[in-house]
């Protein structure tokens, strides 16, 4: 396994395993336990995904001691008020059965997001989380928000694939040495990503698959990946991809792949509003 080190001075494993639509109803628990007895050593899932708990079962009941585990968890935006905030860090931690987190991020930059950074400060220096950083912060909500913050963020998770390489980001990013992590690494199984003439042909080249050459890439761009799958043979597969290494013509093939588009767009008019409202993540406390 290889590490990132984050401007913390933490160094987090470059590759992990993703928990976001698979649901809490043992099947988080199984596919957590099957990526950590692969060899997995980092698992990222949030409040707003509602399976903290089977992670941390799954953690638990694993042969992995705690510490050998980086668990990232994230805040959901309606508990961003201060006091909101310290209640949800301590109900995470909680669900996951552990009196620390690796990595804990602000989900969505809108609403009082100023009070929940302040709240993951202070839990930082109690302890209760090792590193915090930021989620779906694109260009502007960067610019907007993190001059308002007393701390720099360690990592910005945003969508990140061949085909949205986030170049404008990186470029505010990497003075900073503010680490990308790949939401959506793979483009969520995306049939044209997979099936790109240049893609399958640096897997043939390699005799490896197209998502292996993709997290590849990605690895070698410096961003913290962690593809989510629920297939065995998928999930050891994913991880496999230390073994070879793409030269820097296939680099540059690859990074020609990028429109500058993604799924998600959080800047488009009105998403805060409609995440804001979108569920209650307490609906079941």
């Amino acid at each position: 396994m290889e590490y990132i080190k984050l401007n913390d001075g933490l160094e987090i494993p470059a590759i992990g395993f993703g928990t976001f639509m698979i649901p809490a109803d043992g099947s988080t628990y199984e596919a957590v336990k099957t990526a950590l007895d692969f060899g997995i050593r980092h698992i990222d899932t949030a409040v707003a995904y509602f399976n903290e708990q089977e992670v941390g079962k799954a953690v638990a009941d694993s042969d992995v001691e705690r510490e050998e585990v980086w668990i990232t968890s994230k805040l959901w935006l309606q508990d961003y008020a201060y006091e909101d905030a310290k209640k949800a860090i301590d109900l995470s931690l909680e669900k996951l059965g552990t009196d620390y987190m690796d990595l804990y991020l602000l989900h969505q930059p809108y609403g009082k997001v100023t009070e929940g950074w302040k709240a993951l400060e202070e839990a930082k220096e109690e302890g209760k989380i090792k590193s915090i950083g930021v989620s779906n912060m694109t260009p502007a909500l960067w610019n907007k928000w993190v001059s308002q913050f007393d701390s720099m963020p360690s990592v910005n998770q945003v969508e990140f694939n061949p085909y949205i390489q986030q170049k404008e980001l990186s470029e505010i990013l990497k003075p900073l040495d503010v680490k990308i992590q790949a939401w959506g690494p793979l483009s969520r199984g995306n049939a044209n990503l997979l099936n790109e003439p240049v893609i399958s042909q640096i897997a043939e080249k390699y005799g490896k698959n197209a998502g292996q050459v993709i997290l590849r890439f990605e690895n070698q761009e410096g961003i913290i990946v962690f593809p989510k799958s629920t297939n065995p043979e998928r999930i050891k597969s994913n991880m496999e991809i230390f073994d070879f290494e793409l030269t820097d013509d296939e680099m540059d093939k690859l990074r020609a792949l990028d429109t500058g588009k993604g799924s998600h767009d959080p800047d488009a008019p009105g998403v805060g509003e409609m995440l804001m409202n979108a569920f209650d993540v307490h609906a079941n406390d």
